[in-house]
């Protein structure tokens, strides 16, 4: 990340100058005790803008149903109060705040963006690993003060103690799995997320926790090039083409991946026919039900099915 990453990568105009909400939902900085993750709305969002003028702002977006998020969600949490003030992280619940969601250009998440003196900077999107994260949390520090954003943020009550209460622990199958993806070890968190989910099958948040790192099990190693060469040469060829739409999904380009598989779908034999659309609803299941990607792709695999 360099200084010229700090620009107008999304449109967050409409929403500079919109009325703020009650002051207990948005930090302040001026010098009262603040908390370092808050939860921001479409109308408090010009404070967290005025925020970032004193401190970098990093934007969680994120919705309930999304499995990935919660994996995510508590990384960031972990190394912003680590950071001691001077990060401060706002969580942007996109269903709740469609007007940041369409702002942000939020296509998929989660989605992480950084505000440096009311500058957007693109961050990531999925989950990542605590050791990835703390990565570009350090960059985001060094660009802010190449643009003079040093300030931190108080924390804690007069004694120093944190107001924050403690997080509740995730199962100990979850936490495996999530050990597991620091790691780097996806065969050993698929392997987690499988117990889990045989232990309850309505377990969603180790459903959702298991398609997405199998996505990245699948994609470890990929070249993007490479599986597109492969692909291009092969349009029927069924691992070359599903390397292609894992790759595209895991890089936010979901509506290319279902396009993609779509096509697949049409073009192979009906004994391979099976596998596409196994893929598909797990991608699906990935993306969310709610999105309407997934509800146009489902529309058109349905026809191709009848």
């Amino acid at each position: 990340m360099s200084a010229a990453a700090l620009r107008g990568a999304v449109d967050l105009s409409s929403l500079r100058n919109r009325p703020a909400g009650p002051a207990a939902e948005a930090p302040r900085p001026d010098g009262q005790v603040t908390p370092l993750v808050v939860d921001v709305t479409d109308a408090t969002f010009g404070q967290i803008l005025e925020l970032s003028r004193t401190v970098p702002v990093v934007v969680d977006l994120w919705a309930e149903w999304c499995g990935p998020c919660k994996q995510l969600s508590p990384v960031l949490e972990k190394v912003v109060t680590e950071l001691a003030g001077r990060i401060v992280l706002a969580k942007v619940d996109v269903d709740a705040n469609p007007q940041l969601a369409q702002g942000f250009r939020a296509q998929s998440i989660p989605m992480v963006v950084a505000l440096v003196a009311g500058q957007p900077v693109p961050l990531f999107t999925g989950a990542v690993p605590e050791e990835e994260v703390r990565q570009v949390f350090a960059q985001l520090l060094e660009l802010a003060a190449q643009h003079g954003v040093t300030g931190t943020v108080p924390v804690g009550d007069a004694d120093g103690e944190p107001e924050s209460p403690a997080e509740k622990p995730l199962p100990p199958l979850h936490q495996a799995a999530f050990d597991a993806i620091e790691a780097g070890d996806y065969a050993a968190a698929i392997a987690a997320y499988e117990k889990a989910l045989a232990e309850n099958p309505r377990d969603e948040d180790a459903r959702a926790g298991l398609g997405q790192v199998r996505l990245l099990h699948r994609t470890q190693g990929l070249d993007l090039n490479e599986a597109r060469a492969a692909a291009a040469a092969a349009p029927t060829d069924v691992p070359a083409q599903f390397a292609v739409a894992d790759l595209d999904i895991a890089g936010g380009h979901v509506g290319d991946a279902f396009d993609r598989l779509l096509d697949l779908f049409s073009a192979v034999e009906p004994d391979e026919r099976s596998a596409v659309r196994e893929r598909l609803v797990e991608l699906f299941g990935l993306v969310g039900d709610a999105d309407p990607r997934v509800i146009a792709a489902r529309k058109r695999l349905a026809t191709l099915l009848f």
